[in-house]
């Protein structure tokens, strides 16, 4: 059994991810004043200008549920779920992460696999270091910072070189996707390895360069309820909802490919 520490430590960092209650905190309220139910969907960082809006869409369809969501690294979120978390769902950015969680029996039926997301490098506005190619990114003098390894983007980083036969030398890994690009806006680094997605949503704050054969080393993403969910009917429909035609055509506007 876990120590009660440990799980009150646990729980504790999960509700640090999610966002604040309504007053009072618990149940959502339904209109005609009824108890409605309550959904946490964990999900991987590059996903946070997407699903908030699929949430919305979803409870829509669904009066009286309230989706909530954590969003951070995948690895950190499935650490969080295999040591209690209480999330009903999880959205990872690659396939390897939630495969670890089915390896666990953490997960309930199979994942469906909704997103591609691709990498593409990112410069501060204007590029000022001048990067014009993959290549370039291990050139001298040039402060590059990617994923770390055991994280979706950054394995995706690691496919990517070893596709091209270029060997990067970064300046620091970052935990989440979303690491990665503060760093580029920010200015402290000439260039950054992020998803499609980050580089479209970042708009002016960043210049975007494609890296040619990226496509090839894209993630998949998928989706699935989980084990401890709370209302497994609820979870099962949200996840039937990500891959419906609705939630596709919120992912598609934000530059994710087709599973």
């Amino acid at each position: 059994m876990r120590p009660p520490a440990r799980r009150a430590a646990v729980l504790l960092a999960a509700a640090a991810l999610l966002p604040a209650c309504g007053p009072g905190g618990g149940a959502a309220a339904t209109p005609d004043g009824a108890a409605g139910r309550t959904l946490t969907v964990f999900a991987a960082a590059s996903l946070q200008g997407t699903f908030p809006a699929i949430g919305e869409r979803f409870e829509a369809a669904n009066p009286g549920v309230d989706v909530r969501f954590g969003f951070a690294g995948s690895a950190d979120l499935a650490t969080q779920i295999t040591e209690g978390a209480p999330a009903d769902v999880f959205a990872a950015a690659d396939e390897a992460t939630m495969t670890a969680l089915e390896d666990r029996s953490l997960t309930a039926g199979d994942p469906v696999g909704f997103a591609t997301n691709a990498l593409r490098i990112a410069t501060p506005a204007g590029n000022p270091a001048g990067v014009a190619s993959f290549a370039d990114l291990a050139a001298p003098g040039v402060d590059v910072v990617v994923c770390a390894p055991q994280v979706p983007c950054g394995a995706a980083t690691r496919a990517l070189e070893a596709r091209s036969g270029v060997t990067l030398s970064p300046v620091s890994e970052e935990s989440s996707v979303s690491g990665v690009l503060a760093k580029v806006t920010s200015g402290e680094a000439d260039a950054g390895l992020v998803y499609v997605t980050d580089v479209l949503a970042a708009g002016d704050r960043v210049t975007g360069i494609e890296v040619p054969g990226a496509a090839d080393a894209a993630n998949t993403y998928p989706v699935a309820a989980l084990r401890e969910a709370a209302d497994p009917a609820l979870a099962a429909a949200f996840v039937a909802f990500v891959a419906g035609a609705e939630a596709q055509d919120v992912l598609r506007g934000a530059g994710f490919g087709a599973a």
